[in-house]
């Protein structure tokens, strides 16, 4: 649970604005602060949106990128040898 405190405009407009849409004040706040996550959220770029997914189903070979022409000779060379 939290408690906050509120300047008295905002506190009025609050109260204004629960009654005019006939919810409470904690409903109100409940929507605005998903509003402001689903903002902040939507302001990552996209390397921080998928950090958590980078490096998740990799082979654990770090040299691929860099061995991958050998490789694909290997590939080939192993090819021609069985036939």
């Amino acid at each position: 649970m939290t408690t906050v405190r509120l300047p008295t405009e905002i506190e009025q407009k609050l109260e204004d604005i629960s009654k005019e849409k006939h919810k409470t004040k904690s409903e109100i706040i409940k929507e605005a602060l998903e509003r402001l996550f689903y903002s902040e959220e939507s302001q990552r770029n996209s390397y921080e949106l998928g950090r958590e997914f980078f490096g998740k189903y990799g082979s654990g070979k770090g040299d691929l990128s860099v061995t991958y022409k050998e490789k694909i000779k290997d590939k080939i060379n192993a090819k021609r040898c069985t036939h």
